[in-house]
């Protein structure tokens, strides 16, 4: 028999408000940071060894935070909200000030993405007022570096993914028809586009190792597909959902499994390798926004975090073998 699915390590409770987005930092030994945005626009810094917040920063009038994440080069911290603004905050030796920010122009719900390549210069992909566009800029100048818009109709962007190659930087967005993208950043050009869900795509992830990534929409199917060697994207696997609408997916860095937030408050497990189905974790009591996986160098301490419409995080010890 199967062993039922766990029970998570323990739930954070405080965020007095919907939780949209997650990101884990680790910077030192012990415990990584967790840091979450909410429905109100504050984002909770977490100490989880004593399992509670150690600052709670305000930088956007109240507008939804969508997305939160740190570069590791500079220690920099970044919150998108739907203030149509991207804040750059200093943390340095306990301060919580927003050193600089960059107005997108976008009212829509599409995450901003990073790339922090080594030796490379750290980029920003951030949607634009142009529903279609996208902006990637230099972060460390805040400069424009290229504006990618699509030449079909693909309708709003909805979700995106950048990462480094031998050739250059590639990304790529999800838009309204269900459309994948694959830009090529350095020429700004699309290498390659397939529909793959018959309604949005609203979010994707992608494993640079195996050239392979996943998809999902507000209907009841997970896709995997791959890069072949000329970046054509190929269809690979699709899985059904028992309930549609997929919010949030995550593949964890080890490249054995891949966590997915459902609109049902569901947070179904797969093997990244073929997709099979491991663990239903049921524990939230509505819509999960957003899953996260620590990278900590042991994996017994590695933990994943989800955060839910009902105010609150979970975290989780699944799957830890090395």
């Amino acid at each position: 028999m199967a062993r039922p699915p766990p029970d998570p390590v323990f739930t954070l409770r405080g965020s007095a408000a919907s939780v949209n987005t997650l990101h884990f930092h680790c910077a030192e030994a012990g415990l990584p940071l967790l840091y979450s945005g909410t429905g109100k626009g504050l984002v909770h810094v977490w100490n989880l060894n004593t399992r509670r917040a150690e600052s709670i920063l305000d930088g956007h009038s109240g507008a939804s935070v969508i997305w939160v994440s740190t570069v590791r080069s500079t220690n920099t911290f970044l919150s998108h909200g739907r203030d149509m603004r991207v804040c750059l905050w200093d943390l340095h030796e306990g301060r919580s000030t927003v050193a600089h920010s960059l107005h997108t122009g976008s009212v829509g719900f599409c995450q901003c993405c990073l790339l922090e390549a080594d030796g490379s210069k750290t980029l920003l992909a951030l949607p634009a007022e142009n529903m279609e566009e996208i902006k990637v800029m230099e972060l460390a100048s805040r400069t424009l570096t290229c504006s990618l818009i699509p030449d079909d109709k693909h309708g709003m962007l909805m979700c995106m993914k950048m990462w480094q190659t031998d050739a250059g930087p590639l990304l790529c967005a999800g838009y309204e028809d269900g459309s994948l993208v694959i830009w090529d950043v350095s020429y700004r050009r699309p290498v390659s586009c397939l529909k793959v869900h018959p309604e949005p795509a609203m979010c994707l992830d992608f494993d640079v190792g195996k050239q392979k990534g996943i998809s999902g929409s507000s209907d009841n199917i997970l896709c995997s597909w791959m890069l072949d060697g000329q970046q054509n994207l190929q269809i690979q696997d699709s899985v059904p959902l028992t309930n549609p609408g997929v919010a949030h997916l995550c593949v964890r860095g080890d490249g054995k499994i891949v966590a997915a937030a459902g609109w049902d408050g569901s947070v179904r497990i797969f093997s990244w390798k073929r997709l099979k189905p491991l663990a239903v974790l049921q524990h939230h009591k509505d819509l999960v926004h957003s899953v996260a996986f620590s990278d900590h160098l042991e994996p017994s301490k590695r933990l994943m975090a989800a955060g839910s419409k009902d105010q609150r995080i979970s975290l989780w010890s699944i799957y830890t073998e090395s």
